[in-house]
């Protein structure tokens, strides 16, 4: 294990690697990847996505907390809640039969192996060319003995088994996605205001963000079912909506993974702007803006973390893995840095 701090007491910090999951860990239930089930949605009916819609999102958007559906019997909200359901209920409905918006999306898997907190990716299953490398972050929070220092490449196997005598990598994968429910959405609410009717426009974004997650969880079910055990669930909303499925699909620019550049990869490996219309800003925002996108993890014991504050060590082991700048990283990542820098 790389030790790269030269203070490993600042900021609280471990040295960058230390308390890491083991590396057995990843490796030791790889999902078997049957590669003919994996399917690519380009184009799919909002009525296939409704089923999966979370709607208690939607009423954050208006102010109105609480769960749906009891929000809609809330003794302050409630009546508020059900008038604001009632017609979103109309417009979706309006949405649905005018073909108002269009939902697109792609999914793709790839043979991958772990390198340290990278993810090398490789072109076929011989995994002698590689394909391109996926670049994570390690938490450096001192924890209890027993507990680890999350990276998401813990959860891949790794691509040498020190622990079997360098035997071949297990033969593990990694997912991509990239969706929107929002073809449309600018023009469609660009029209409801040209007819001073912002409520629909907003009513519009709102459910137009509303059908992109929804698709994004539809699109892991296929996931989950392309790498097999998928195929077993039997899941209703609630339990897709707790996460009550093995995987995560976590997003670049989120806790577990807080560079937004990561996002260019996972679009040049999808082809996302071609397959599904959806761009990537100067910024790495997405456009249009109700489009969700992310990488899939099969290991049984994934889960969501944030990487939280990092020292510089980790930052320079970063910079020279990305081939940046210490101060470009520094940059993007400032919410994350346990240091001052300068």
């Amino acid at each position: 294990m790389r030790v790269f701090c030269s203070d490993p007491g600042s900021a609280g910090c471990q040295p960058a690697g230390a308390g890491s999951l083991p590396a057995t860990s990843a490796s030791r239930q790889v999902a078997e990847m049957d590669r003919l089930a994996a399917r690519a949605p380009q184009q799919i009916s909002l009525k296939t996505l409704i089923p999966f819609i979370d709607w208690s999102p939607f009423f954050h958007t208006w102010e109105l907390r609480g769960r749906y559906p009891a929000i809609l019997d809330d003794a302050t909200f409630g009546k508020q809640a059900r008038e604001l359901f009632d017609d979103a209920q109309r417009l979706l409905t309006k949405i649905v039969e005018e073909r108002l918006l269009q939902a697109r999306g792609v999914i793709g898997f790839w043979p991958a192996n772990a390198v340290g907190d990278d993810v090398e990716l490789f072109t076929d299953d011989s995994r002698s060319t590689r394909l391109t490398t996926l670049h994570f972050l390690r938490q450096q929070m001192r924890k209890p003995s027993g507990q680890f220092n999350l990276c998401l490449a813990d959860y891949v196997a790794p691509k040498t088994q020190l622990d079997a005598g360098h035997r071949p990598p297990l033969q593990d994968y990694i997912g991509g996605f990239a969706v929107t429910g929002g073809i449309g959405a600018d023009e469609v609410a660009a029209e409801f205001k040209a007819a001073h009717d912002d409520y629909s426009a907003i009513m519009l974004k709102a459910l137009a963000d509303r059908l992109a997650e929804a698709f994004a969880e539809y699109a892991h079910q296929l996931a989950r079912e392309a790498w097999g055990f998928g195929r077993s669930e039997n899941l209703v909303l609630e339990d897709l909506l707790r996460e009550r499925y093995r995987g995560i699909r976590p997003a670049a620019g989120y806790p577990a993974c807080p560079d937004h550049t990561e996002k260019r990869t996972l679009f040049s490996l999808l082809e996302a702007e071609k397959n599904c219309g959806i761009k990537l800003t100067e910024s790495f925002a997405m456009h249009p803006g109700a489009s969700v996108s992310g990488l899939y993890f099969s290991h049984p014991e994934a889960k969501y973390f944030g990487v939280g504050k990092i020292a510089r060590d980790q930052v320079e082991d970063y910079a020279a893995r990305t081939r940046s700048w210490v101060t470009e990283i520094e940059k993007r990542l400032a919410p994350n840095l346990g240091y001052e820098p300068g």
